[in-house]
């Protein structure tokens, strides 16, 4: 399996497509020191520098990238899905 999905933590909600992602297909993940973190099955095309669901998120859950929260879901999203200013309030704005 290919891996096309980059975390900056283990612990991540959410990793970087670093290729446009197609849905239907399987996307392997790995931390930026290269430690494999599972994989996704795409439930949506995700372009390139875009985030992918590494789990399911509820609504209003806290989505956790670079290790912090970085927003809040605004919809359920699926493993898998894309995320992005569709399902996903940054805190980039919210101060």
């Amino acid at each position: 399996m290919k891996h096309s999905i980059l975390l900056h933590e283990i612990d991540d909600d959410v990793g970087v497509a670093v290729a446009d992602l197609k849905k239907g297909a399987s996307a392997g993940a790995v931390t930026l020191e290269g430690k494999p973190a599972g994989s996704v099955k795409l439930r949506d095309n995700v372009p390139l520098g875009h985030k992918v669901a590494l789990r399911d998120l509820a609504k209003d859950k806290p989505v956790i990238k670079y290790g912090r929260q970085i927003g809040k879901a605004v919809q359920a999203i699926a493993k898998g899905g894309h995320v992005h200013t569709h399902n996903l309030k940054t805190m980039r704005w919210s101060i």
